[in-house]
């Protein structure tokens, strides 16, 4: 699969990305077994995860785990951190050529740790419609953030430098604020840079702030009125 500047190849560690105007580049590889992303969810814990807060993963529960659509899911890192954390996610992509990366992923961590397979799954569709109402109790949003309106206050990685130039801005994500109200019975958590506007231009009902980021968060109307996180 190619495009202008893209190619998918595979590599010794699994499926990779190269990008042809940067061959000095490592390509890039989801990895869940080992590396950064193994390691950031081997050091994710409930009380001092934010985005545990936000998508409830705080409290004690018994009986099913938390179930949460990542509808932007990405190179998977936050999905990632919340699986560790105890929450059963689907992965939703759109962009073909991060989708196959991901499938590349959950197919050798199936296969090196088969239990997964029942924690962390990547949704046949790229489009919210198909998922019925109320089908995930929380849907996870983090869409790209346009282009020369960040405030950069560090150098991009590298390998985040490769999947924002293949990605692009989401110039749609106010559209899926709400699709994702429609499929989350509890809320939806919106994650945004600390000087962004609420998505869609509409107030959260309360928010998560972390250091580097915040979680707008969305109650939906199924939920009874009660303490929020």
């Amino acid at each position: 699969m190619t495009t202008t500047a893209f190619q998918l190849q595979q590599t010794p560690q699994g499926l990779g990305l190269i990008w042809h105007e940067h061959p000095e580049m490592t390509p890039l590889v989801i990895d869940f077994l080992s590396g950064k992303q193994a390691f950031r969810g081997q050091q994710a814990n409930r009380k001092d995860e934010a985005i545990a807060r936000a998508c409830l993963l705080n409290k004690a529960s018994a009986g099913q785990p938390t179930r949460i659509l990542d509808a932007t899911a990405g190179l998977a890192r936050d999905a990632w951190v919340l699986v560790q954390l105890g929450a059963q996610v689907t992965l939703n992509e759109r962009q073909p050529m991060v989708y196959e990366l991901l499938n590349d992923a959950l197919q050798r961590l199936y296969t090196a740790q088969p239990d997964y397979q029942q924690r962390l799954q990547l949704a046949p569709t790229a489009d919210l419609e198909p998922f019925s109402d109320d089908s995930f109790d929380v849907v996870y949003l983090d869409p790209m953030y346009p282009k020369g309106e960040r405030k950069q206050k560090a150098a991009v990685k590298k390998d985040m430098q490769m999947f924002q130039q293949l990605v692009g801005s989401d110039l749609d994500a106010d559209a899926l604020l709400a699709p994702a109200l429609r499929i989350a019975s509890k809320r939806v958590v919106v994650k945004r840079p600390q000087h962004a506007d609420y998505l869609a231009q509409q107030a959260p009902s309360h928010q998560v702030v972390s250091k580097k980021h915040r979680f707008d968060i969305y109650v939906t109307a199924t939920v009874a009125a009660g303490p929020t996180a």
